[in-house]
C-alpha cells in the first residue's frame, strides 16, 4: 500500500511539474492556444490599416507561416516590439501579414496595436520617395494575379474578389479580373517609370524586359556586387526574359525579391536565387 501511495504521489508531482512547465512556456510566448490567440480586434485594426503601417505587440506573439492556428510558428515576436504590415492590410479572419526583423509571417490582431500609418497619394499609392517608395508600392501588389501585358493593383486593398486569376501557360494564358501585372508591368509601376506611371490603380505596361535590358534615361546598369534595395534584376535572351525588384540578401546567392513570378504564382515576395544571365539596373534618382 505504501508503495502504491508513493507511486501515485510521484505521478501527481510529475504531472504538476509538466503543467507548470507548459504554463511557463505559454507565458513566454511559445505556442499559444486558440483561446489565447483569438479575441476581439481593437477598433483601430478591425477595419484594416494601410500597407506599411507600424504595429506594436502587446504580448509575446507567434509569427506563423499562414493565417491559421495550425500553421507552423516561425518565431515569437517579443511583447512591445514593432512590426510592419506587408502584402494585405485588411485582416484575414483577424490575422495580419507582417514583417518582424526581416521575417514575414502572420500574427493575430488581438495582440497588435496601431502605432502609425504611411501617408498615401492617388489610388492608395504610397508616397514615400526613392527606393523605399518603390518597395512600398511593390508590397502593395503582392498577392494579386499575374496578368500578361498589364500592370495595376489596389494598394492595401487586396481581396479574394479583386486579386484576379490567371490560368494556362503564359503568354497563351487566360486572365479574369481587372487587376494584376506581369513582371515588366509590375516593376515599371513600382518604379513609376515613366514619371506619369504614378498611380498603381491605373493599368499601364510601358516597357518589356527587352526595354529594361537596354539603355534608358530612367535607369542605368550597376554592378551586381553593388546591388541595393529597390534595384531591379533583369535578363532577356532570345526573346525570353524576366525582371524583379531586389529587396535584400546575397546578390550572387539567395536573395529576397518582389516579382510577378508567373501565371500559377501571381505577384509574390519570395526568397530565390539568380543565374548569371541577370544584370542589375537602378532607377535614376535612387
Amino acid at each position: 500500500m505504501n508503495t502504491l501511495r508513493l507511486t501515485v504521489l510521484s505521478v501527481t508531482l510529475a504531472l504538476m511539474g509538466c503543467a507548470g512547465t507548459a504554463g511557463d512556456t505559454a507565458a513566454e510566448g511559445d505556442l499559444l492556444t486558440g483561446a489565447e490567440e483569438y479575441g476581439t480586434l481593437s477598433s483601430e485594426l478591425s477595419s484594416g490599416v494601410a500597407l506599411g503601417s507600424t504595429l506594436r505587440t502587446t504580448a509575446n506573439l507567434n509569427l506563423r507561416t499562414s493565417a491559421s492556428l495550425s500553421a507552423q510558428v516561425r518565431l515569437v515576436i517579443p511583447s512591445g516590439a514593432t512590426v510592419t504590415t506587408v502584402n494585405v492590410s485588411q485582416p484575414s479572419g483577424g490575422w495580419y501579414n507582417v514583417k518582424y526583423n526581416g521575417v514575414t509571417g502572420w500574427s493575430y490582431g488581438t495582440y497588435l496595436n496601431l502605432v502609425s500609418q504611411p501617408s498615401t497619394g492617388g489610388g492608395g499609392t504610397p508616397t514615400s520617395s526613392g527606393a523605399a517608395g518603390a518597395v512600398a508600392r511593390a508590397q502593395g501588389g503582392v498577392g494579386f494575379s499575374y496578368w500578361w501585358g498589364h500592370g495595376r493593383w489596389v494598394s492595401g486593398g487586396l481581396t479574394s474578389s479583386n486579386k484576379g486569376v490567371c490560368t494556362g501557360s503564359c503568354p497563351n494564358c487566360s486572365h479574369s479580373g481587372g487587376y494584376g501585372a506581369d513582371c515588366s508591368g509590375y516593376v515599371a509601376k513600382a518604379w513609376q517609370v515613366p514619371s506619369n506611371n504614378s498611380d498603381v490603380s491605373v493599368d499601364s505596361h510601358p516597357y518589356g524586359t527587352i526595354h529594361f535590358i537596354g539603355s534608358n534615361a530612367n535607369w542605368s546598369t550597376v554592378s551586381r556586387a553593388n546591388a541595393k534595395k529597390g534595384d531591379a534584376f533583369v535578363y532577356n535572351t532570345n526573346g525570353a526574359g524576366h525582371i524583379f525588384l531586389y529587396e535584400s540578401g546575397d546578390a550572387w546567392g539567395s536573395l529576397w525579391a518582389y516579382e510577378a513570378r508567373g501565371c500559377s504564382y501571381g505577384i509574390v515576395h519570395n526568397l530565390r536565387t539568380v543565374t548569371s544571365a541577370y544584370k542589375v539596373i537602378r532607377r535614376t534618382g535612387y
